[in-house]
């Protein structure tokens, strides 16, 4: 019988998400892909350092001991089998659950999110990013993290994941009120539809996943903790509760700042993955902990 990935949470992670592959993407971008395959195949045997991704990737992997099975890594890369040894060698020395992989040879990756029935698609090709949020996915361009160094023997405790509200968890509805018209109208806005849910935005689905395994654990014991951070506040905040009270969704923390900088909140939550739509928060947040910019879809 095949395997079913429908019930499971299913990460698509690219390989410079994954791990550090910046000497790699400069030599491919300034000399082509015939220096890079030369330079893989050349190194074949060293190992790569973790790159932003890896603790997070890590700790998703490890939900599944126990002969528990509520999680599926895998590798969504534009390299060709030729080129991935390196990438297969690193994954086994540092025992990530990551058995499965799509390997592309330079072509689109998005149309194969489906495939996979992919809920979150995290890589640091933008290009790549903007067509998987077009189709539909949730996905984020992973940042450069300029935090505490990533040491692959570190263990995760509990997995935070920490989320914006609006072009994030909810449509970007609001925010396109808030930059036509100003903060009064989208007060105004908000305070007369505070009854009305907010549409569903990019990340949505996998919210509910992950509500959906929390509720799986004792609620001493739940291996994952999200947060709500956002610019939103009185009376604005009425109608996110409302939403999340109307789609039956586990969120632990809410804050709701309005205007204050998020990375101290974030670094105090100690996020090991925060989503936002905007650079002007994902900048400094990734000085503190792990980000990644969710574009808005075209």
């Amino acid at each position: 019988m095949a395997l079913q990935l429908d019930d499971k949470l299913v990460i698509g992670v690219s390989s410079r998400a994954l791990f550090d592959l910046e000497t790699e993407n400069r030599i491919y971008e300034e000399q082509g892909l015939d220096a890079y395959a030369a330079y893989q195949i050349e190194h074949e045997k060293d190992l790569l350092k973790p790159g932003t991704a890896f603790p997070l990737v890590k700790a998703l992997g490890k939900l599944n001991d126990e002969g528990r099975y509520l999680t599926e890594v895998i590798i969504m890369s534009k390299n060709s089998a030729d080129t991935s040894l390196r990438i297969f060698n690193s994954i086994e020395h540092y025992g990530l659950n990551i058995s499965r992989a799509a390997l592309v040879g330079g072509m689109p990756i998005f149309p194969y999110l489906g495939t996979f029935r992919t809920d979150l698609f995290l890589s640091a090709n933008e290009a790549d990013v903007q067509e998987a949020v077009n189709a539909g996915f949730a996905a984020g361009i992973i940042c450069g993290y300029e935090g505490k160094p990533i040491r692959p023997e570190d263990d995760i405790p509990q997995i935070r994941i920490a989320f914006d509200g609006d072009a994030v968890i909810f449509s970007d509805e609001a925010e396109r009120i808030y930059k036509a018209e100003g903060l009064a109208a989208f007060a105004q806005h908000e305070q007369e539809n505070a009854q009305k849910p907010l549409p569903e935005g990019p990340f949505a689905k996998f919210l509910k996943t992950l509500s959906v395994i929390q509720n799986t654990f004792p609620r001493s014991e739940v291996p994952i903790r999200t947060a709500l951070v956002t610019a939103r506040n009185a009376p604005a905040h009425e109608r996110v509760i409302r939403t999340l009270r109307a789609w039956n969704v586990r969120i632990d923390e809410v804050f709701f700042l309005g205007g204050i900088a998020k990375s101290e909140v974030l670094r105090t939550f100690g996020a090991n993955i925060f989503f936002d739509d905007q650079a002007v928060h994902t900048d400094p947040a990734s000085k503190v902990v792990p980000s990644a910019r969710v574009p808005y879809k075209k």
